[in-house]
């Protein structure tokens, strides 16, 4: 009687059930707050560590939800998921939610399938900096402002001083420059499945999931345990891997400051609020 035995087996003893290993991806790339901490490749590498090196496993499984953030951040959990999948030849299925887009599209692109539902934000590949400029609200408040450098490029862009053209160049060119880098991932990502004009892909522009699959940037509409069911079988073992609760007090425990979260917690938010969420 082998289902009856199986049963009884401990599970790695258990070669019926396929095993996936599920991450979930979730917040503004490297930012945070002590409440709700955001997405860095320091809290992510061990998570993805042990999602891919579990014995026997079908596939890992990423669920992201992020509006995107830091660039470097991105690029390197991205290449650490390839890394590892590479290494241990398992196939990675990515699953957006909420949104998925800059950063958090990046980050989709570690993947070897991508999945959304019809109302999930997909896209803004592109790269985008944002500030205020304070010059005249100090001249009418009376307010000097004092500024002393080492080095004549120290203060550029200071949003307290008028801004001037050639250091809006200069932060131009940074800007295509990691927008060359992001361009050059999807293309080898998603080598052979983008569709239409690059210029309108690349354009920072987003969509909701059916618009992003008839361009290529997802492979199809569907939900995390429909997919993996239909893939795998109804047998299939979903394994989570999160961080431990001792990890979560620490993160509480000894976190910044109350103001430093509140605006990290702002800018979130307003990430997120971009794209109408």
């Amino acid at each position: 009687m082998p289902s009856l035995i199986a049963r009884y087996l401990p599970e790695r003893f258990a070669k019926t059930a396929p095993v996936v290993t599920h991450v979930r991806l979730q917040g503004a790339i490297g930012m945070g707050s002590p409440l709700r901490p955001g997405l860095n490749f320091k809290d992510v590498e061990p998570l993805l560590q042990r999602a891919f090196s579990r014995k026997g496993i079908a596939a890992v499984a990423l669920s992201i939800n992020s509006p995107g953030g830091s660039a470097v951040q991105s690029a390197l959990i991205a290449a650490r998921i390839r890394q590892l999948a590479d290494k241990h030849s398992v196939p990675v299925l990515v699953f957006c939610e909420d949104v998925a887009a800059s950063g958090g599209y990046w980050l989709a692109c570690a993947g070897d399938e991508i999945f959304a539902d019809e109302s999930s934000i997909v896209g803004s590949i592109g790269v985008i900096a944002a500030s205020f400029g304070f010059v005249d609200a100090l001249s009418k408040l009376g307010i000097e402002r004092r500024v002393h450098t080492a080095g004549e490029n120290k203060a550029i862009l200071d949003p307290f001083q008028p801004e001037k053209e050639e250091d809006v160049e200069r932060l131009l060119a940074i800007q295509g420059d990691v927008h060359q880098a992001f361009k050059a991932l999807v293309r080898s990502r998603r080598a052979g499945k983008l569709k239409g004009d690059e210029a309108e892909l690349f354009s920072g522009a987003f969509w909701a999931g059916r618009e992003a699959l008839a361009r290529g940037l997802i492979d199809g509409i569907g939900h995390l345990h429909e997919v993996l069911a239909s893939r795998f079988g109804p047998k299939l073992v979903l394994k989570p891997v999160t961080h431990s609760s001792g990890w979560a007090l620490k993160r509480l425990g000894f976190a910044a400051s109350a103001g430093e979260g509140l605006v990290d917690a702002l800018e979130t938010r307003a990430l997120f609020r971009r794209f109408g969420l």
